[in-house]
């Protein structure tokens, strides 16, 4: 396979994702769109580090996972507790818990 194959999937699932992001309401589809930008980050990075022939950018991908778990976890609790709170799952619904 061409490393520009993989490229263009990236570019493709990071457009898809920033549509997402600025299109929908829903907080877990928002969230979702997200992670989906992350690793299409991810693919570019191992893909210029397999043309590179070095670990650089799978190391860096290996974090960027890291760093997306822990999102993940902290995201879906203030999601759930948006949930409880409002019975609403909107992205609009959360300035309203502000004081």
């Amino acid at each position: 396979m061409n490393p520009a194959n993989y490229l263009v999937l990236s570019a493709l699932l990071f457009t898809i994702g920033a549509v997402g992001v600025l299109l929908r309401r829903n907080a877990i589809v928002v969230f979702m769109c997200v992670e989906l930008m992350l690793n299409a980050a991810n693919l570019t990075l191992v893909t210029f580090s397999r043309i590179n022939g070095t670990l650089d950018g799978q190391i860096i991908a290996f974090f960027v996972m890291v760093v997306a778990a822990a999102e993940v976890v902290i995201g879906l609790a203030v999601i759930l507790t948006i949930f409880r709170t409002r019975r609403s799952a909107s992205v609009d619904d959360v300035n309203l818990l502000k004081y």
